[in-house]
């Protein structure tokens, strides 16, 4: 047996291994990670998410409504994990 005879010898029985492997694949009918059902956490629906939209909405003009700078201010908190302060210091008298 000569080499280029083996080197096809060795191709085409590679190509059946492929083959085989992909229809065992395609049978079979066990629990496989594609056909098991997928949980998809659904957050509690958000009434911040709903201002957000209709501040984008505004466009523009969402830079200068005071709502829609609170409401950027508290995504800015969220996301930063950082807690509204309660009040604002009074302010010093003599300054």
């Amino acid at each position: 047996m000569d080499g280029k005879m083996l080197a096809r010898l060795g191709a085409i029985v590679l190509v059946a291994v492929a083959v085989m492997t992909t229809v065992i694949e395609l049978t079979r009918k066990g629990d496989s990670p594609a056909s098991s059902p997928v949980r998809i956490l659904q957050p509690a629906s958000d009434p911040l998410r709903g201002d957000q939209r209709r501040c984008q909405q505004l466009g523009q003009k969402a830079a200068y409504d005071p709502y829609c700078l609170r409401v950027w201010a508290e995504t800015r908190n969220r996301f930063l994990g950082r807690t509204p302060a309660t009040a604002s210091p009074a302010p010093i008298e003599g300054r």
